[in-house]
């Protein structure tokens, strides 16, 4: 079967391995341009561009689909297939219209719940106990089209988004890889979604990792291990950035306003609108992360102090 493949992040990588390793006729995979990336903005390529290299697969790296040309590039190739795994563009309808089989997505969620860029994030801040992978045939509009196949996956308690994205990758390229022949076969019968279900989640932005103290402490960890390891839950302390790598709520009161540091026993704390933050990993800007007690040893006027301010 000829597939073209598009994804851009880690979390496409697993689905483009898993095509090649079961021998299919990868004949081109798009990713997003090169762009500049951390402190030294050094232009960096795309996870999948990287393995793409490796396997020497073709690669292509257009800004859009908007020109007719860019459609008249990918109808050369002749997929049967489109696989798309977080490639980061809608495809317009010029594009869905080229393969035979349809343009199918791996979506980290089971739709209608959580459609648009940030399916993982959202599902850990909503506190869910479980999500999971959808493979759907994409139409015009976000994350709308019909379900081919579903696959649930529990939430850990100590998941984040790293973590979450890394297992539910693997999931979804076994739904995938078992879902294509059946697709090409005839065997599955389209499912539309409920839409009157559906709910939206937009880009990860920085400032979605600023923690506000105010907030229950469980929101709070949900918040860090959302964020985790981008943009990070962060706060300031004098003046400076600091990020909350590792926490867990507890529901005990300990006296102080929202974003004191205290101890609680042996622990380092943060007071917030209901319950504390027990503190595990620390960064203070410019460094690299400690452990909350070794954090505290090297910044001995730490405890005490508030945060946000």
């Amino acid at each position: 079967m000829r597939v073209v493949f598009m994804g851009t992040p880690v979390f496409a990588v697993p689905v483009l391995e898993g095509l090649v390793t079961q021998g299919y006729n990868v004949v081109g995979v798009v990713t997003q341009p090169d762009k500049p990336a951390g402190r030294g903005q050094q232009v960096a390529i795309s996870p999948v561009k990287s393995v793409a290299l490796a396997r020497g697969l073709p690669v292509w790296q257009p800004k859009g689909f908007c020109r007719p040309e860019a459609a008249e590039r990918l109808q050369a190739l002749q997929p049967e297939v489109i696989v798309v795994a977080a490639y980061g563009h809608l495809l317009p309808p010029a594009v869905l219209a080229i393969p035979p089989l349809g343009c199918l997505n791996v979506h980290a969620s089971l739709l209608p719940r959580y459609r648009g860029a940030a399916p993982i994030s959202a599902a850990i801040l909503a506190g869910d106990a479980v999500t999971g992978v959808t493979i759907m045939r994409l139409d015009a509009g976000m994350d709308t089209g019909d379900v081919l196949a579903q696959a649930q996956l529990a939430i850990l308690p100590d998941d984040t988004t790293a973590s979450l994205s890394e297992r539910l990758a693997r999931l979804g390229t076994t739904l995938l890889l078992a879902t294509l022949p059946r697709w090409a076969a005839g065997e599955i019968v389209p499912q539309p979604q409920a839409h009157t279900q559906a709910t939206y989640t937009h880009p990860v932005r920085k400032e979605d990792g600023q923690i506000n103290w105010h907030r229950p402490a469980v929101e709070i960890a949900r918040q860090v291990r959302a964020y985790f390891p981008w943009p990070s839950a962060h706060t300031t302390w004098q003046g400076r950035l600091l990020k909350i790598w590792r926490a867990t709520a507890r529901f005990e009161g300990l006296p102080g306003e929202p974003g004191d540091v205290v101890r609680c026993n042996d622990d380092l704390a943060v007071v917030t609108g209901e319950g504390i933050l027990i503190l595990h990993e620390l960064q203070m800007e410019g460094r690299r992360p400690l452990p909350a007690a070794d954090f505290a040893r090297g910044q001995r006027g730490f405890v005490g102090t508030r945060l946000g301010e």
